[in-house]
């Protein structure tokens, strides 16, 4: 009843007309300001900024052209091996002997390259088709590496042309030599199956291994050049290891992203 009574008392009582009306302190006056230079900030960095981001994905050193599994056109007993793994050969170079019904054969490689792996020993029975070989694709010493980098299919499309690419290879400690630096040559737009990647690769145990959490896109990526390391490549360190790198030599990825405008997240 009191709080009443009061309520009533202030209705009746004259308006204070003549006294200044007060907007607001001047700490209200210096909030306001600084939430307008916030937002207007905001506004320019959402317009006229920029945001990079960054794919990762499994890679492994290579020869452009990848490998090849080589196979026997014939079937017998391996009586002889006559390539070494790591051997440099020309095309139609002999790889095994192989006593058939028909008489003696010879499995040679197909195009020239450097033997890899060899599944074949004296003695063991082979059937035509078998896998007795891996190839790699380099006829020369001084061919370049590459690094081939599976990335997964959804984001193969926002991947730039000439996008650069940190390298983690997992001979060569990354603490101590830092990163390999590189560029992306080509994307591959369809993804691959893992008989695919292991034609490519000449395993298909990596085939399997890239193809786990589904069918990537392959991406080449060359390595930057740089004549006062070792292994004549760019690294984030100044040196780099003291030795050169070989191929099939595993690694991670991190590929540059094309940048984006924070304003592009908000439109559809």
């Amino acid at each position: 009843m009191q709080f009443r009574q009061q309520a009533l008392a202030k209705l009746q009582s004259a308006e204070e007309l003549d006294l200044p009306v007060r907007f607001a302190r001047p700490q209200g006056w210096l909030v306001l300001c600084v939430t307008v230079v916030v937002v207007a900030a905001a506004s320019v960095w959402a317009v006229t900024g920029s945001v990079a981001s960054t794919v990762g994905a499994s890679a492994i050193l290579t020869h452009g052209e990848g490998s090849y599994i080589l196979q026997s056109p014939v079937a017998g007993q391996v009586t002889a091996v006559v390539a070494q793994e790591g051997a440099r050969l020309p095309a139609n170079s002999p790889v095994l002997k192989v006593r058939t019904a028909d008489g003696d054969a010879v499995v040679r490689t197909v195009a020239a390259g450097r033997i890899t792996a060899l599944a074949a020993t004296i003695g063991q029975i082979i059937q035509t088709g078998a896998n007795v070989a891996a190839v790699e694709k380099v006829a020369h010493v001084a061919d370049p590496l590459y690094a081939t980098v599976y990335v997964p299919a959804e984001n193969a499309a926002s991947i730039p042309a000439n996008a650069s690419v940190d390298l983690t290879v997992s001979s060569v400690p990354t603490q101590t030599y830092g990163v390999l630096r590189g560029h992306v040559k080509s994307v591959d737009r369809s993804a691959q199956s893992a008989q695919q990647i292991a034609a490519f690769l000449g395993d298909s145990q990596l085939g399997e291994q890239f193809t786990k959490k589904g069918r990537p896109v392959a991406v080449l990526v060359k390595l930057d050049k740089e004549k006062g390391t070792k292994s004549g490549l760019k690294w984030s360190s100044q040196d780099g290891p003291p030795f050169a790198l070989t191929s099939m030599t595993m690694a991670s990825a991190s590929i540059r992203l094309a940048d984006q405008r924070p304003l592009d997240w908000l439109l559809p």
